[in-house]
């Protein structure tokens, strides 16, 4: 018997800070809605986590973020959309709630780019676990087979951005040194798609060091996107989120860490609670 929902906030999940990026790009696209931003801090970072411990994580965030009023969750983190959200749609959600949502960040990106490139020679960049998931491959070769996929691990990029040293020649020495490898692996690669929501973060860094030419995609605009489609085309998830343009953010490690640390993500002053999310 299907689970009545009473109208909620959307819920936005990320291992760490991350998800902000995928957050800010929502909230300026969809401003009206309410939001729940919820970091696993205290366990982060997922990306060299196993798949069992990842799923395990994540469902134990998702369950957090229901508990909490929401009956749609964003999983706003390469890595536990590449090693989660398919068990918790297929194997959890029926049992749980079978009118909730969860969603991943992977799939939009894969949807637009056979639009973007004209060589059909592109590049990934992501943490470790989302290369090693290979789930970018695997979605871009279901919706467009011709396409050639190039993956590179940058596993510096994400301690640059959160140890905030953009303007360090260690940036300059990491970045430019994975992006030589990815590009010169694939000559003919036209199109690089940022898989880590840090990566939009180091974007002028990413620019310095990139062939003219060569178009860098970060996930947010076209996740905004694909959410307000998803929206629009599911009017009975739509009417359960609720309306009032307020965002609550949550972390599993310091509240005072979170909101000093956030900083680096969001322009603007934000209150956070902590909470526990473990089983």
């Amino acid at each position: 018997m299907k689970k009545e929902l009473i109208p909620g906030p959307i819920g936005v999940f990320d291992s760490g800070y991350g998800g902000l990026t995928i957050l800010s790009e929502i909230q300026k696209l969809l401003p009206q809605y309410d939001y729940i931003y919820l970091g696993d801090n205290s366990r982060a970072p997922y990306g060299t986590r196993s798949f069992d411990v990842v799923y395990e994580f994540t469902k134990q965030a998702v369950l957090a973020l229901f508990d909490q009023g929401c009956n749609l969750v964003i999983l706003a983190c390469n890595t536990a959309s590449a090693k989660a959200l398919r068990t918790i749609q297929q194997n959890d959600l029926p049992y749980i709630n079978p009118n909730k949502r969860v969603l991943g960040i992977i799939r939009p990106t894969a949807e637009i780019i056979g639009n973007i490139t004209k060589t059909r020679h592109i590049g990934i960049v992501g943490t470790p676990g989302t290369i090693q998931s290979e789930s970018y491959s695997i979605e871009i070769s279901k919706l467009h087979p011709d396409i050639i996929v190039n993956s590179h691990a940058c596993p510096m990029w994400v301690p640059i951005v959160e140890n905030n040293e953009f303007n360090t020649e260690g940036a300059d020495y990491f970045i430019k040194k994975d992006l030589d490898s990815i590009l010169n692996s694939d000559k003919e690669i036209d199109t690089l798609i940022l898989g880590c929501t840090h990566y939009p973060l180091l974007i002028d860094k990413i620019k310095q060091y990139a062939p003219s030419g060569l178009q860098i995609l970060s996930q947010g605009t076209y996740v905004a996107e694909s959410l307000k489609n998803y929206l629009s085309r599911h009017p009975e998830i739509e009417d359960s989120c609720t309306k009032s343009g307020n965002t609550q953010y949550y972390t599993t490690e310091s509240a005072s860490k979170f909101k000093e640390s956030a900083s680096i993500f969001l322009n603007k002053e934000i209150e956070v609670k902590r909470i526990n999310i473990e089983g």
